[in-house]
């Protein structure tokens, strides 16, 4: 049998034909599925990172230069040496400062990876409260900064569930409440 069916080019058969239009359906096929698996693979990036916490990517960017915007303070920089549950550790060019995550507006020098909650050591699980414990048992007189902007200049004496207890002055003691407390810079 010579010749062949409309659409045919010359010199193939019809089996190379059909052969050649399953192999294009099957590129399209493949195009078609990686289209919609990075679109998928997309969704589910997005989706995850909404599961990215500021204290996760700042455990990340530990060691890193960083500038952090506090409310009430301002600009804090310094080189981040340690994150925990709800604070950070910047140790300045003059002094360092514990800042109530709380209080953090914005980060400047964050790397772009994060380190998941469950990878966090047993000390980074500690919360403000056992920062600011450490403070007062080292008895170092520091400045307590508020959201307000108002300050404290005192020495941490004891910390409750939810304050901090501050001798300032003569004898005079006042109690700060977590909420309200936006960073302990000390006083060396």
């Amino acid at each position: 049998m010579t010749g062949g069916w409309a659409g045919q080019a010359p010199g193939m058969s019809w089996e190379e034909d059909v052969f050649a239009l399953l192999d294009d359906l099957e590129q399209q096929a493949e195009a078609a599925y990686a289209a919609e698996r990075d679109a998928e693979l997309a969704d589910r990036s997005r989706a995850a990172y909404r599961e990215v916490t500021l204290a996760s990517r700042l455990m990340a960017s530990a060691g890193e230069e960083v500038l952090l915007d506090v409310t009430g303070v301002g600009p804090v920089g310094g080189v981040l040496e340690r994150v925990g549950d709800g604070w950070c550790l910047v140790a300045g060019p003059a002094q360092d400062w514990v800042v109530h995550l709380a209080a953090v507006g914005s980060v400047a020098g964050a790397v772009e990876r994060s380190v998941p909650e469950v990878a966090w050591s047993p000390v980074a699980r500690l919360g403000l409260g056992s920062a600011l414990r450490r403070i007062a048992d080292a008895g170092e007189r520091c400045v307590l900064h508020l959201v307000d902007g108002s300050t404290y200049d005192g020495t941490p004496r004891r910390i409750g569930a939810d304050f901090v207890e501050v001798a300032v002055g003569e004898g005079r003691l006042v109690l700060v409440t977590f909420a309200s407390l936006a960073a302990v810079q000390s006083r060396e």
